[in-house]
This record gives structure tokens, C-alpha cells and sequence, in this order.
């Protein structure tokens, strides 16, 4: 922590990651992801065991990615307008009220207005979240509280991936979707006690040291790195504002691409796996998502905690690889433990890129462009699952499973290059 971030937090009392509003922020994010992890891979099978196949798979998938993508950029508007209780609370019902229907009526085009329903309330839970989490940062901690909330985010999947599949086994499709509602609703009294508008912790340290914009000394990042320098990339003058301002900021590029293709590769695998294993060894499907879904939120952390004290960048190249071979691993379906180690590599990788390319981007722009970047950031991640899905989906009924996650880990090598450029970018802006 440099020395002007160290008085900020001294005067303002704000060193503690864990204050009352990310507490409250982490139990919404909990509930309100426990909804959408319970079901995310229940509906692709649901869709397919009643006659969808892999495209009707694929879709369920894809719908809700594609409302998601829509829905996030409007969602900075909206928190200004409405301020974070009322948004969020309106993304938590949507994420779970909307699946008890499927309880009462089942129908495909009936699951796919259910999946676009869910898609909206997941942009608006994970966009505000996202920006509200860099908000509520002590100085010199971004990262790492950036990397606690993706905890909150993970930690859910860890339960619900597995969970989901195993309950639609035991107990049929009905009793998840209702269950999935109550998670959601059961989140809501913390929404009670988010910050009204914009997060307070912010302007109050801001006013001390004199800097609106958050540009100089920048709390979210180290002596030397590009969040600790008044130069601001994304914000020069005749740089656009509204939602997608921060996309023309040509520093964001890559990890956006590397997120997206991070991201496409994690459609794939939470959509099609429990299918592509389904003749294989009993509850392999689940252990091997349980495996993935309790790996990245502890990467994500972790990756936090490394990045605040060396570096985000240092992991990137790291990251992206193990994602690929995660993934490559997986043409050895007929292999249990081939299966597990490849989840174990992909779900490590997975929680670093996240990490990763947010904290990077948060460090490229100053405060008043964190609700751009959060919408920039879900938007890759959102729209990467949907066309993994949706691609995937496409693919395997020419190719087949082994082949189709062949196909994927080349694409996700590709991304290396980037990754490798956006290194050397971040070493020649140190220098």
C-alpha cells in the first residue's frame, strides 16, 4: 500500500475488506448465484431429455447468455436511477421467480422464455455487484476484495453445479426449480442493506486526497502499476461515455478477448459435460463438476491476493494455458481420472483469468469508469458462455464430444498471443 493510500485509510477507518455493506453484498451475490448455478446445467439436460437434443441443450444456454448480454449495459442507468436496493431485488426475482413456473408447465419455448427471464436478472446482479465490490474496496486491496466477491460468485457453483444435476436424478426437474426460487428469495432482506446509490467508501476517500476521479494514487493499485498513475487511457477527452465507453478504450481489448475465450470454454463444459458423460461411470458428472466449482473460487482469491502484492499480469499467461489443457484433457472421456485432473486444471485456470482481467481492467480506468468496465467485463463473460453453448452445441452432432473439446482447447491456445502481448504491454507501461 503506497503512502497517500495509507493515510486515506488511516483517516477514513476503511482498511477492513469485510465491512457491513460487502458483507450484505456477498449474501445477495450468494443467494442470487446459488439460483443460477442450481440450474445451469439442470436445464440444458432438462431441454434435451425432452426432445431438444444438443441444439435444444445449446439454446437454453445460449437464450439466457443473450439476455444477459442485452440487459447488462442498461444496468449502470438503472443503478443511477434506482440506486442498488431496488435494482438488485428486482435481479434476484428474476433469476429465481421465473424457474417455478417450469414446475407448473413444461413446454420448450416455455424453458426458453424462463432462460431469458433469467438472463436479465443475472445481468443485473452480476453487473452492480461487479462495480459495487471495486467501489467498496479499502485502499491498496482492490484485487483482493475483488477477488473475495468472486468468491461469493464461486462458492455457489461448488453446491449448485453438482447439486443440481444430482437432485434432478434423485428427486426429477420439479422440486429443483422450486428450490431455486426459494434461494433467491431467501437473499433478499440483505439487498436491504446495499448502499442507496453509489457506495460511500469511495467518495469519502476520494475528498481526502483530492482526487475525484480516482486518477492519482489510485487505491486499487501498486507503486509503479498502471492503477497508481494519473494517466487514464479509457477517459481522455473525446472518449465516448454512456455503457460501452470503456470498450474503446484500446488497453481493454485483450483482456477482454482473453476473458471471452475463457469464458466460451466454460459454456461449453457447464452445458455439455453431465451430457457428454452420461454413459460413463455413475456420479462422474457431478464429482467432476463439483471438483471444477470449488478450484476457481479458491484461484479467483487467490489470484487476488498474489495480484495486489506482485502483480495481476504475472498470471495471465499461466492462467490461460491451464484453462486450454483443462480443457484438451477432457478428449479422454473414457478416462475417470483424467476427467478430474483435467477439472482441477481448468477450474484454477478459470478462477485466475477472472481475477485477473477484471483487476487489470479496473486498473486501466479511473473510479467514475468502474460501472463501464463492470458492464464491459460481464458482457465478455456472459457473451462467451452463450456462444460456447450455442457453438458447441452446433459442433457435436458432426464431431462428437472428444473431438469438439479438441476443437475448443485449439481455440483456447490461440488466445496465448494475446495473453502474451498484454504482458509485455503492462511490463513496457512500468518500465
Amino acid at each position: 500500500m503506497n503512502a497517500r493510500a495509507a493515510r486515506t485509510a488511516a483517516a477514513t477507518g476503511t482498511s477492513r475488506l469485510l465491512t457491513r455493506p460487502m458483507l450484505l453484498l456477498l449474501v445477495a451475490s450468494v443467494g442470487g448465484m446459488g439460483g443460477f448455478y442450481l440450474l445451469l446445467s439442470v436445464l440444458p439436460l432438462y431441454a434435451a431429455t425432452a426432445g431438444g437434443g444438443g441444439v435444444g441443450a445449446g439454446l437454453t444456454t445460449g437464450a439466457m447468455m443473450l439476455a444477459t448480454v442485452l440487459a447488462e449495459p442498461a444496468v449502470p442507468w438503472f443503478l443511477a436511477r434506482f440506486g442498488h436496493r431496488a435494482v438488485v431485488g428486482v435481479g434476484l426475482l428474476l433469476l429465481g421467480l421465473p424457474s417455478a413456473v417450469l414446475s407448473l408447465w413444461s413446454s420448450f419455448p416455455l424453458t426458453l422464455g424462463v432462460c431469458l427471464a433469467r438472463g436479465v436478472g443475472l445481468g443485473i446482479v452480476v453487473v452492480a455487484g461487479t462495480a459495487l465490490a471495486a467501489e467498496l474496496a479499502p485502499p491498496g486491496r482492490r484485487s483482493e476484495s475483488l477477488g473475495l466477491y468472486g468468491v461469493s460468485l464461486g462458492v455457489p457453483s461448488v453446491l449448485g453445479l453438482p447439486a443440481g444435476v444430482w437432485l434432478s436424478d434423485r428427486l426429477g426437474f420439479e422440486p429443483v426449480f422450486l428450490l431455486t426460487a426459494a434461494l433467491t428469495l431467501l437473499a433478499l432482506p440483505a439487498v436491504a442493506g446495499l448502499p442507496a446509490r453509489r457506495a460511500t467508501r469511495a467518495t469519502q476517500a476520494e475528498r481526502l486526497s483530492g482526487d475525484p476521479d480516482g486518477r492519482k494514487g489510485d487505491p486499487g493499485g501498486r507503486d509503479g502499476e498502471l492503477g497508481g498513475r494519473s494517466e487514464d487511457p479509457g477517459g481522455r477527452k473525446g472518449t465516448p461515455g454512456g455503457p460501452f465507453g470503456a470498450a474503446v478504450n484500446r488497453s481493454l481489448v485483450r483482456p477482454t478477448l482473453i476473458l471471452g475465450a475463457a469464458t466460451f470454454a466454460s459454456g461449453v463444459l457447464v452445458t455439455f459435460l453431465p451430457l457428454a458423460l452420461l454413459d460413463g461411470p455413475s456420479h462422474l458428472a457431478v464429482v467432476a463438476l463439483l471438483v471444477q466449482a470449488s478450484v476457481a473460487p479458491l484461484a479467483r482469491w487467490g489470484a487476488g491476493w498474489w495480484g495486489d502484492r506482485h502483480g495481476s499480469s504475472s498470471l495471465l499467461l499461466p492462467a490461460v494455458l491451464a484453462v486450454a489443457l483443462g480443457t484438451a484433457g477432457l478428449v479422454r472421456l473414457e478416462s475417470p481420472v483424467m476427467v478430474i485432473v483435467s477439472m482441477v486444471l481448468f477450474g484454477a485456470g478459470f478462477g485466475a483469468v477472472q481475477n485477473v482481467t477484471l483487476a487489470t481492467m479496473f486498473e486501466r480506468v479511473p473510479r467514475s469508469g468502474f460501472g463501464r468496465v463492470s458492464v464491459v467485463w460481464n458482457l465478455a463473460f456472459d457473451a462467451g458462455m452463450g456462444l460456447g453453448a450455442v457453438g458447441f452445441g452446433l459442433l457435436i452432432d458432426r464431431t462428437g464430444y472428444p473431438w469438439g473439446f479438441a476443437v475448443t482447447a485449439v481455440l483456447l491456445l490461440a488466445v496465448l498471443v494475446p495473453a502474451w502481448h498484454d504482458r509485455r504491454y503492462v511490463q513496457a507501461e512500468a518500465a
